[in-house]
């Protein structure tokens, strides 16, 4: 597929936009004055291959904790602000990255100024961040109710006001709780500006119904072109979005993190306990961050095909389960402890190619 070119930004150490891989991002859900439980579940998103993480910053207390957390974190980290220009100020001089405003609902003119003055002089990227759920009144009365353009004009009112600063340091959000809202809103700015854009489904609802239509519309958006990184908004703990997010980038050939399990559904020819195993796998692989293919298969029909495309994969049958690696029967394994012998083959396979247990 063919990217959509977009500008070049730089967002402390990560790279967005201008071809840079897709980056994925995710919220800290705690309690931003709460450093210690902040930090900690920050610690966890990078464990799990989060790239960028943003904070609530409601008040003052919690932006003068930035400066803790950003000293005790290795991912750039931004701060998210509504309304008080103040909040802004404070999050930049404790060491914010990023800044997600709007700048027409922060104060006037001189208010915004002296917010963009104080991101330029730090080279700190704004994004500019239009919900569905909070578009301007006069918008909404003119588009009779929420709709793609009316996201469109109200992202472009913010942009306007930076650009009339000298500012473009600049990514843009447009999301919606509805996929086609979502994504016309998306195909529309991508046609207007080549600021990179950040891709959401927002309140796309709890993980399982959340997975399925951030992977929907985030998909076809990345299937487009369009996109330069996203955040999957689940109702649920942030490392689910990390993991879910490199899961819709995996599919699309996008990005290529972790072990990607290959199982058959089983059907009435399956002769082993296959779903438990393929889930006790899954659960036991999920340390492992270098990019591999495995295969869990229970099917005489297509199960050895397949688990022969994988790195390492496994079929079972009535003798037990037969071991793949690259394309070769090389061994069998038991029934009983299938799942560590073969979580061992794996980790080792791991290792010769480069990944270390501490590595992840």
């Amino acid at each position: 597929m063919k990217r959509r070119p977009t500008r070049s930004i730089r967002l402390g150490g990560v790279t967005i936009g201008g071809g840079a891989p897709v980056v994925v991002q995710s919220m800290t859900n705690t309690n931003t004055r709460d450093i210690e439980s902040t930090v900690a579940q920050i610690h966890r998103l990078e464990q799990v291959g989060c790239e960028i993480v943003r904070v609530a910053v409601p008040d003052m207390e919690a932006a003068k904790a930035l400066a803790e957390i950003r000293r005790r974190i290795r991912i750039p980290l931004v701060a998210d602000i509504h309304f008080d220009h103040r909040l802004a100020l404070e999050a930049l001089r404790c060491g914010a990255d990023g800044l997600r405003i709007n700048p027409g609902n922060i104060g006037g003119k001189r208010k915004v100024r002296e917010v963009v003055e104080a991101a330029r002089e730090k080279e700190v990227p704004i994004r500019i961040g239009v919900n569905s759920g909070s578009l301007e009144k006069e918008i909404l009365q003119t588009e009779g109710g929420v709709t793609p353009r009316g996201m469109v004009e109200s992202a472009l009112r913010h942009v306007r006001i930076l650009e009339e600063m000298d500012y473009r340091q600049i990514k843009i959000s447009l999301k919606a709780p509805d996929v086609h809202r979502t994504c016309e809103a998306y195909r529309l700015i991508s046609q207007k500006v080549d600021y990179p854009l950040h891709l959401g489904i927002t309140e796309a609802g709890t993980p399982f119904a959340g997975t399925i239509k951030s992977a929907v519309g985030l998909g076809i958006l990345l299937h487009e072109g369009i996109g330069d990184t996203i955040r999957v908004s689940l109702t649920g703990a942030p490392e689910d979005e990390v993991r879910v997010a490199y899961g819709i980038l995996r599919a699309l050939g996008l990005r290529h993190r972790g072990v990607e399990l290959i199982s058959c559904p089983t059907c009435g020819r399956t002769q082993v306990e296959l779903i438990p195993v393929a889930l006790e796998v899954e659960r036991r692989l999920s340390h492992i961050d270098l990019p591999l293919q495995v295969a869990v298969m229970g099917c005489a029909v297509n199960g050895p095909g397949e688990a022969r495309e994988a790195d390492l994969g496994i079929c079972g049958g009535k003798s037990g389960w037969l071991l793949f690696r690259n394309g070769e029967v090389v061994g069998r394994l038991p029934r009983k402890g299938v799942v560590e012998a073969f979580v061992r083959e794996v980790e080792e396979l791991a290792k010769e190619r480069g990944w270390s247990p501490g590595s992840e």
